[in-house]
């Protein structure tokens, strides 16, 4: 069963907190602004993100106007496989402990970088963003950004992919679904970088409107039994509908499990193993072959 580390999880909520301050910090993990200045889109001065902490002790963030990847690279063993975290909330929040944080830090242990993001949230009250420009857009510059830095983090180019919950689950697939090669033409050199991800990881997520192809990259799918029924009867859908795109997809539905499982500590029976089942898919498929 996994411990999440909570100090490296309160290390990179103060590291994001001064980071929207406009200071930087050192700590481990690492924080990293999407754009040096004003996201496109976003205000030139961007109010500070609000950060809620539940009964649970779960940490919520809202009002985020600057995006950003909280970086947790392998310290040995690492395989040259990354991931783009999306966590969920409806578009409103990230809960981004269960499903961003612990997941990260899993996968760091086990020899894959993983980077959080923090992608701006279209439907908070009065929110400027739409999910199909802004979020979406947050999420490709995050697979440009670790493209372009990846000889600096030990990661393969070929190999970042992404993952998302819930609505994170929507960003990731649309992630998956409206990428490019680059723009040639950009001054800048992230923005030249492709978008496209290697893989997707869609965990009990919204499902928008897809174009599947033989171009899409491979799947893999989580849901519980119990969730609501557009997702335990949708993405089992999705999966069929990957299947005659000739895609290759790998589904699992939890028995007994509904909504939001995430990674927690108090996790128990076959769910709790599903982020071995998703690395194990991951090394099938040769994505875990060794640092380039």
């Amino acid at each position: 069963m996994y411990l999440p580390q909570t100090r490296l999880r309160c290390l990179a909520l103060f590291a994001a907190l001064l980071l929207t301050a406009g200071i930087s910090t050192a700590a481990e993990p690492q924080v990293f602004r999407l754009w040096d200045g004003p996201a496109p889109g976003s205000p030139a001065a961007p109010p500070h993100e609000t950060v809620r902490v539940t009964e649970g002790g779960d940490h919520v963030i809202s009002n985020i106007h600057v995006p950003s990847i909280t970086a947790y690279l392998p310290s040995e063993g690492a395989t040259g496989a990354a991931v783009v975290i999306a966590p969920g909330g409806g578009h409103r929040s990230l809960w981004i402990d269960h499903e961003g944080y612990n997941e990260a830090d899993w996968l760091a242990d086990h020899g894959v970088a993983a980077f959080v993001l923090k992608y701006r949230l279209a439907r908070m009250p009065d929110s400027p963003y739409k999910i199909d420009e802004h979020s979406l857009q947050d999420a490709q510059r995050a697979i440009r950004m670790i493209r372009a830095r990846s000889r600096e983090w030990g990661v393969d180019p070929n190999r970042i992919g992404v993952m998302g919950f819930s609505a994170g689950g929507e960003i990731a697939a649309l992630a998956a679904d409206r990428y490019d090669a680059g723009k040639a033409q950009s001054s800048d050199p992230i923005e030249r970088k492709s978008s496209k991800p290697a893989f997707q990881a869609l965990i009990y997520p919204a499902i928008p409107q897809l174009t599947l192809n033989d171009e899409t990259p491979p799947a893999f799918l989580v849901c519980g039994e119990q969730d609501r029924q557009n997702i335990s009867e949708g993405l089992p859908e999705l999966y069929l509908q990957m299947k005659r795109a000739g895609i290759s997809a790998e589904l699992h539905v939890f028995a007994g499990v509904g909504h939001g499982f995430g990674l927690r500590d108090r996790l128990s029976g076959p769910v709790s193993h599903w982020l071995e089942h998703f690395r194990g898919w991951m090394d099938a498929r040769g994505l875990l072959a060794g640092s380039e």
